[in-house]
């Protein structure tokens, strides 16, 4: 299975075009709309090449700043025109998870030169979320809230079939800036300059989490329409983003960790995670209302190990990677996204209209090498 998807990375690889001087790498050959370029899809890609070739993640990264506009946003989606020419919708942003790659990165290279790089783009990034999608009354909200743009990239997501009348502090979107903050005080540490300013808004957005967007009955997080709502709420995997940035208390990790992302009855299915948990009345085989993504499953993952939980984030990532290769081995395929319960991908659909199944030979959404060498990882702490 990984000697094919290294095969998959090899023929999403293409020539520097536009304003993307470096050759690009796609989301993979089988995804329905062709080549594009970009999301949170390419993250995925960077953290599981980054072992085979620092270079070409550094390449990525250098592609995907270098569409950053004046106003500080980073284009998400990047297609290309019938002469190759590059375009994305200027007003939509996407979850900015590019950081973690480039953490990653750094980590393994040292390049103070591609940090500085990134620190500068990151905080421009910054400045575009605090100018447009700051929520009333705190946090931080995707487009998704108004209207159906999907920008947090979960396009159909269970928690948009009822919005709130005006924008409000969404779970992910409020935790992915938090991370931005996080990661703009450790860089500036590591170049020797101040991170006090990006120190306190983390904090005060770390407060703001765990009190606005927690309900200590349910141990969960949720969006703040909902959080304290239990009429309106639903176990949707967004839930978990805290924990993965590393915004929830030990305690609240703890629960999620414990009460939802390894309870077989909601999170942990024989393909973990569902994407909504399978005791939810929103659950169902479609795209992001219930079928497992591996990417998913991985930040799930890195949220447990952030926590002190490697036991956690080894079960989460051995049942997935036993479920795809299982998968892989009869249908001879990557797919874009999994059945819980081990069915089969005709089972599965996309979106309310258009294509029935996922994507087929699809790369963007399955970081199995990271996930391997996380699970490898956990596994030599434990001593097995």
């Amino acid at each position: 299975m990984l000697r094919y998807l290294a095969g998959l990375h090899g023929k999403s690889v293409f020539p520097a075009q536009g304003h993307l001087k470096h050759p690009y790498e796609a989301i993979g050959p089988g995804y329905q709309g062709g080549r594009v370029f970009g999301h949170i899809d390419l993250t995925h890609e960077r953290l599981d090449t980054l072992k085979a070739s620092p270079a070409h993640v550094r390449d990525q990264i250098r592609n995907e700043l270098a569409g950053q506009q004046e106003d500080g946003l980073i284009p998400g989606v990047v297609t290309f025109d019938r002469k190759g020419e590059p375009s994305w919708k200027r007003g939509k942003g996407f979850p900015p998870l590019w950081v973690v790659a480039a953490d990653e990165c750094f980590r393994i290279t040292g390049d103070k030169v591609l940090l500085a790089e990134c620190r500068d783009a990151l905080i421009r990034q910054i400045g575009w979320f605090e100018r447009e999608r700051t929520a009333p009354g705190g946090g931080f909200y995707y487009l998704d809230v108004v209207q159906k743009t999907w920008e947090s990239g979960m396009d159909e997501g269970v928690r948009y079939d009822e919005r709130p009348p005006a924008p409000a502090a969404c779970v992910d979107a409020t935790a992915h800036v938090f991370m931005l903050y996080d990661h703009a005080a450790r860089w500036s540490r590591a170049l020797g300059q101040s991170a006090t300013p990006w120190e306190d808004k983390a904090k005060a957005l770390q407060a703001f989490v765990q009190t606005e967007l927690w309900d200590p009955e349910t141990g969960f997080f949720y969006d703040r329409w909902t959080a304290h709502d239990a009429a309106r709420r639903h176990l949707a995997f967004e839930g978990m983003w805290p924990v993965v940035a590393g915004a929830a208390t030990p305690e609240q990790a703890r629960r999620v960790i414990d009460e939802h992302l390894l309870n077989p009855k909601e999170f942990f299915t024989p393909h973990p995670i569902a994407t909504v948990a399978v005791n939810d009345p929103k659950f169902e085989l479609r795209m992001w209302r219930g079928p497992a993504w591996n990417c998913m499953t991985y930040w799930a993952a890195r949220g447990c190990f952030r926590y002190g939980r490697k036991d956690a984030a080894a079960k989460l990532l051995g049942a997935a990677l036993d479920a795809t290769a299982a998968d892989f081995a009869r249908t001879g395929t990557i797919w874009e996204f999994y059945h819980p319960q081990l069915g089969e991908a005709k089972d599965l659909y996309r979106k309310a209209k258009g294509r029935h199944m996922p994507c087929d030979d699809y790369i963007g959404h399955n970081p199995l090498f990271a996930m391997a060498d996380l699970w490898s990882e956990c596994q030599q702490a434990q001593g097995k």
